[in-house]
């Protein structure tokens, strides 16, 4: 799918600008993006990684070390400071644009999206580079509206994380998982969690009136069983518990819900 897919539960603005290089004698070339979380003052950069087809080699060096220095520079000094002092003393040969705003569900997304729109393409390495982004809306809250659940595009995953086919991506939306999972932010699950589900953070899904559509919430997940004889455990309660002491826990009955997934980060 494209990556320029809109993110329905984007709660949060970026500023971003797109950086040109005008080297002598020859084109101009966009070389990046670098994006700003104005509320944390963070910045997120991603500038090309070669530059032999588009700069001379004492050039090529120069920008190769760029992204690094912006990374530094911009932790030192706060993103919204550096991304003045960019505007106010780049050179001839390196070129900022106008400030642009932008819907943000994970600022690791938006960036490699920017740069795919601006810079050039992202090849797409499925359970190598990326992991697949689902349409279902998970309510951190009481049960989400029904709805498919289907993969629409392809993000970015985690760096250093190890990747595998039973990893994804959803959004999740509203208040009870919070401060841990902020309403509207793009999470990190894994399928068919192995072993005790006790006190884990849990993508539940509730049957829908079709085999195509469920309801789905996110949840801290607690369990009392009883002996029903034959060496056999029946669950007798289920609770789905918030980590936001402004909501209630509710419980469910076995038969009507499944476990899906296993909250694992939130993507940033």
């Amino acid at each position: 799918m494209p990556a320029s897919v809109t993110p329905i539960s984007a709660r949060r603005k970026g500023t971003y600008v797109v950086l040109e290089a005008a080297l002598p004698a020859r084109p101009v070339q966009t070389i990046g993006v670098l994006l700003v979380d104005p509320a944390a003052d963070r910045a997120w950069v991603r500038l090309r990684q070669r530059y032999e087809s588009i700069a001379a080699p004492e050039d090529a060096e120069v920008l190769e070390a760029l992204e690094a220095d912006i990374r530094a520079r911009s932790l030192e000094m706060g993103a919204e400071a550096f991304l003045a002092s960019l505007e106010d003393s780049l050179s001839n040969a390196l070129r900022v644009s106008e400030r642009q705003s932008v819907d943000v569900d994970a600022f690791s997304r938006v960036v490699e999206r920017l740069f795919s729109e601006h810079v050039e393409k992202i090849a797409v390495q499925p359970f190598q580079t990326h992991v697949p982004l689902y349409s279902l809306r998970a309510a951190a809250g009481s049960l989400g509206e029904e709805m498919e659940s289907a993969a629409e595009d392809w993000v970015p995953a985690p760096e250093g994380m190890r990747l595998a086919p039973d990893l994804f991506v959803a959004h999740v939306v509203g208040h009870s998982m919070e401060p841990r999972i902020p309403d509207g932010s793009l999470n990190l699950f894994r399928l068919h969690p192995a072993g005790s589900r006790q006190n884990k953070i849990l993508l539940i899904q509730r049957f829908g009136v079709t085999d195509e559509t469920a309801r789905y919430t996110v949840k801290k997940y607690t369990s009392r069983k009883t002996y029903s004889g034959e060496e056999e455990w029946q669950h007798e309660r289920i609770r789905l518990e918030p980590l936001n002491p402004e909501y209630e826990a509710w419980d469910v009955e076995p038969q009507d819900f499944a476990v899906v997934a296993e909250w694992l980060r939130v993507i940033e």
